[in-house]
């Protein structure tokens, strides 16, 4: 975690500063966007609330919805579920969206806490980014990411990434400036 030393430092700040703290970790499919809000919630004990969870079901997926930049995750309830608690400062609940069965999964619940951490693309959508004090980006080397998600996805799954899912990321990022809009960046 020593990489990270000087976002633990500015997530302490806040913490010491905000009655809650909010972060999104945003950037490449692949570049390590779970396994970092993994390693800080065991340093700090908080909530994560995957950005996967929120892709679109079957029924809002139309043409012009998969067209718009970042149209792929379901922001609107996002906020309803997830943002406007939060902000609140209560518990929250929802069914997150399972892309392996395209259904509902049962109901996940997460109390109050002094830190949560939303990872995962499009966590920094435009019509949710002014609710994080801090904003994360990790981008990562295209081979590499070749690599890791042939390694994690396999070969079918890598073919959709490759054909897909970057492009659709790609596209997010660039239209509406992702990186440059965040407090920290990391490369790999």
């Amino acid at each position: 975690m020593k990489r990270y030393d000087n976002l633990i430092e500015a997530i302490d700040k806040a913490k010491a500063a905000h009655e809650r703290v909010f972060v999104a970790i945003d950037g490449d499919a692949a570049a390590g966007k779970t396994t970092l809000a993994q390693n800080l919630r065991q340093l700090y004990d908080c909530n994560v609330v995957p950005m996967d969870d929120f892709f679109l079901p079957p029924d809002l997926r139309t043409e012009s919805r998969l067209a718009e930049p970042g149209g792929n995750v379901d922001y609107d309830r996002f906020k309803l579920e997830v943002l406007e608690p939060l902000l609140a400062g209560r518990g929250f609940s929802y069914r997150p969206f399972d892309c392996r069965i395209w259904d509902f999964a049962d109901a996940v619940s997460f109390a109050p806490a002094k830190l949560t951490i939303v990872e995962g693309s499009y966590s920094l959508h435009p019509l949710l980014a002014d609710a994080y004090h801090i904003k994360v980006f990790l981008k990562l080397d295209e081979d590499e990411q070749k690599r890791r998600i042939l390694a994690r996805n396999g070969a079918e799954m890598a073919e959709k990434f490759k054909n897909i899912w970057i492009p659709m990321e790609k596209r997010y990022h660039a239209a509406f400036g992702i990186e440059a809009t965040c407090d920290f960046c990391y490369g790999m």
